[in-house]
Formats: structure tokens, C-alpha cells, sequence
């Protein structure tokens, strides 16, 4: 499938879908403390999306094990090991835990996608330190998403940094592009050599989202065939905006 550039009209679309998310993120982040269920958050997600005529993008999402079951909820809320399609229930958040929130709306027909992973409460340094690293991961790799730049400058930019800080990137799970699918080419792996891969051309629209653990990136499925943890037990964290490339700065859809 070739990469998808956004007309105007969609350009304008993304914007309102993007702005709906980060809403709704942004209310789940406030509510996030000791003592707080899950399920509690991912209802106040879908009240946003659904408030501004939005529709959960996640919700009845299929598996990407044919047969599996469909995603069942509006976010993916991801705790501690757990790096991401962590399904929302009735388990309560304790002081001291990392939470990884992945929020997609659609809104006109279009996708806004994104993440972040917040403390609960007090946490201890390892963990602040590992989800700030990430946080800059992300915002190195839009800084990378230029007119003139490939797909490989950016996922260079995420991996350089995130291996110099002492970090993993995981290799499972990519940034992708996004527009009227939740996932639409080009992949965006968050490891890569610059100068590689596609040219970066105005219009393209994609979800970046480092994903970093602490010690070797080797993952598993839970159970519940979606949640995603890492096989070790060591803390991960995971940061996502949607971005358009301009010809000048590039614009986060999803602010």
C-alpha cells in the first residue's frame, strides 16, 4: 500500500481528531492516582470522545491473531512491565507504579492517535528517569520529521538517543502512518541507519511511538491476547503524538 498524502480537507480533519485525543488524554492523565481503577479511566475517555461526536478507535479494534478476540476497550492502560494493549478492568493503580495510556480517536472519518506513560503518585528515579528519556525520544524524532530528511533519519534520531541514555528501543511494535486507517504506511521503526527509507515529502501524516525498556526489549502476550509485557519484568514506557510533515516545521496533530 502506498503512503497516503493528506489533502487539506483531511489535513483539517486530523486536527479535530487529534484535538478530541489529546482531551481525552488529558482527562485521564488528571485522573490518574493511587486508588483509581482502570476501567474508571477508560470511561472517562470514551465520555471525551464521544461528547465531541468522536467514536473510540481501539474498541472492537480486531486482533492481530486471526480468531483472536476483538480489543474490548477505549484505551490501552499499561502498567509497570506492561508495555502496551493493556486492557482496562478493575485493577486499581498503587502509589509508586507507571502508567502507559494509549488513546485513538476517530472524528470526520479520521484518526488521532496517541500516548503517554505518567507516574502514579511518587516514583522512584530509575522510573522518572526512563520515562522522560522517552518523552525525548519522541520529540527527537519529530524534530527529524522534515522536508528533505527519510524515514530512517527519524527512526535513527529515537534509536541513537535512547541507546545513549542506557535504554532499549523495542523492535515488535513500530510508529506507522495514520489518516482515515489507524494504520497506513509507511512503518516507522524506532531503530534505524539515516539516510534510509523513504523521503520525507509535505502532507505525510504518521504516529511516532518510542517504546524504551529498562535491559533487553524481548516482550510477550499475556493471557488476555492483547496486553504486551516485557519478558524480563523491567519497567517500560511508551510516548506517541500524530504528526504532519510540512515544509517547514513539523505540526503535532495530536496537541
Amino acid at each position: 500500500m502506498a503512503i497516503v498524502l493528506k489533502t487539506e480537507a483531511g489535513i483539517a480533519a486530523m486536527r479535530r481528531a487529534g484535538h478530541v485525543n489529546a482531551l481525552a488524554l488529558e482527562a485521564i492523565c488528571a485522573a490518574v492516582r493511587p486508588g483509581v481503577s482502570t476501567r474508571e479511566l477508560d470511561r472517562i475517555a470514551e465520555d471525551v470522545i464521544r461528547s465531541h461526536g468522536g467514536v473510540p478507535a481501539f474498541l472492537g479494534y480486531p486482533n492481530p491473531d486471526p480468531g483472536g478476540p476483538t480489543y474490548p476497550a477505549t484505551i490501552n492502560a499499561s502498567v509497570n512491565d506492561e508495555l502496551v494493549h493493556g486492557i482496562p478492568g478493575r485493577r486499581r493503580l498503587r502509589e509508586g507504579e507507571i502508567l502507559s495510556i494509549d488513546v485513538g480517536t476517530i472524528l470526520d472519518g479520521y484518526v488521532g492517535d496517541s500516548a503517554v506513560t505518567v507516574p502514579v503518585g511518587a516514583i522512584s528515579a530509575e522510573a522518572r528517569r526512563l520515562i522522560e528519556v522517552t518523552r525525548e525520544a519522541l520529540h527527537l524524532g519529530i524534530e527529524a520529521s522534515r522536508v528533505g530528511n527519510r524515514l530512517g533519519d527519524v527512526s535513527s534520531a529515537i534509536q541513537q538517543w535512547a541507546e545513549s541514555q542506557g535504554y532499549q528501543v523495542v523492535r515488535e511494535y513500530t510508529g506507522h502512518g495514520v489518516g482515515r486507517e489507524m494504520h497506513e504506511e509507511p512503518q516507522i521503526p524506532n531503530w534505524g541507519k539515516a539516510d534510509r527509507g523513504a523521503p520525507l515529502r509535505a502532507g505525510m501524516t504518521f504516529a511516532l511511538e518510542p517504546m524504551l525498556t529498562i535491559g533487553e526489549p524481548l516482550l510477550y502476550v499475556k493471557r488476555d491476547g492483547w496486553t504486551v509485557a516485557t519478558a524480563s519484568g523491567n519497567l517500560c514506557a511508551h510516548f506517541e503524538h500524530t504528526i504532519l510533515v510540512t515544509d517547514g516545521e513539523p505540526e503535532i496533530l495530536t496537541l
